[in-house]
């Protein structure tokens, strides 16, 4: 399948078949990864990481997977380039076309991403916005499929807490995937309905299903996979008192995750607030693939790369 040159930016712009083609590629590179064979079809290429907000696992899992497929990631501190003096991003972005072999941004603003993709020469990779997170999406599909087998069609997915980025990707992602989704969140901070009528088409579309509830106990019942993430995202400290009064019942403990099925496993993309979205217990079980799941960044981020530079 040839994706070079794509933009990675939604999944709702990847079919199925597609995102399986990464997703299978990505096993195969962490299997060789595991087993000592170099795999570096990007020797002498550069990616430009454009960071305007903070991270751990994104800078570092793309750094790294840069470097081990033969390529050189450079990275882009928005404070210390022109970006942070107000250079517009439609001239960033054709100034950068000219010297990179790819972009990756991790942003505020949906559209500053949007923006860079349509006057960029290049492709560029959606590390972050305030609306979707795919990177994190496919990492985790690579785990679900490692759990579970390639097909995850019929599993239940649940999702419980804010309705932010990573629920509008997770409920697409999944939905694609053909998994019954499901998605819990207190009224005030459901997602978006944009995402979730896409959300409910695509289900539909591939045999799945999905249902957005403020029952808890509902949503997890018999669940395969649940899921959690931070209750206060980047940039909403200032709401974080009112958030942790309204999210508090919609804590993933051990009492919670008894109503799934006992091989239902735990996913939350990180950084966790252990005491908050979940408890010190439930992170540490052995139903728990929270760390497993942020390896797969490097590897699923690295069939992404390999595939459309």
């Amino acid at each position: 399948m040839n994706l070079k040159g794509r933009d990675f930016i939604a999944l709702e712009d990847w079919s199925r078949e597609e995102i399986e083609y990464l997703l299978d590629l990505a096993s195969k590179i962490k299997a060789d990864f595991k087993a000592g064979k170099p795999y570096q079809p990007l020797a002498g290429k550069t990616l430009g990481l454009i960071f305007q907000k903070s991270s751990t696992r994104t800078r570092v899992s793309f750094e790294v997977g840069m470097y081990q497929l033969g390529g050189y990631p450079l990275f882009l501190s928005a404070s210390d380039t022109q970006l942070g003096r107000g250079e517009l991003i439609k001239d960033t972005a054709r100034v950068l076309s000219g010297y990179l072999d790819g972009i990756m941004i991790r942003t505020y603003n949906h559209s500053d991403v949007l923006e860079l993709a349509e006057y960029a020469d290049i492709p560029v990779i959606n590390g972050l916005t305030d609306l979707l997170h795919p990177c994190q999406v496919m990492a985790d599909l690579l785990t679900m499929q490692e759990k579970f087998g390639r097909n995850l069609a019929g599993k239940k997915f649940v999702y419980i807490g804010d309705g932010n980025n990573m629920a509008h990707s997770l409920m697409i992602g999944c939905a694609k995937m053909g998994m019954e989704v499901v998605a819990a969140a207190p009224s005030g901070y459901k997602p978006l309905d944009e995402y979730v009528q896409k959300a409910k088409k695509l289900a539909a579309e591939h045999k799945g299903s999905f249902v957005l509830t403020d029952d808890i106990r509902f949503a997890v019942q018999d669940a395969d996979v649940l899921c959690t993430d931070t209750w206060v995202s980047m940039g909403q400290e200032k709401e974080k008192q009112e958030k942790i009064k309204k999210f508090m019942p919609f804590q993933l403990d051990s009492k919670l995750l008894s109503l799934a099925k006992p091989t239902a496993i735990v996913m939350h993309c990180l950084p966790a607030y252990r005491g908050f979205e979940l408890t010190d217990e439930v992170i540490e079980s052995e139903q728990s693939v929270v760390f497993q799941e942020a390896e797969n960044r490097l590897h699923a981020q690295k069939a992404i790369l390999a595939a459309i530079m």
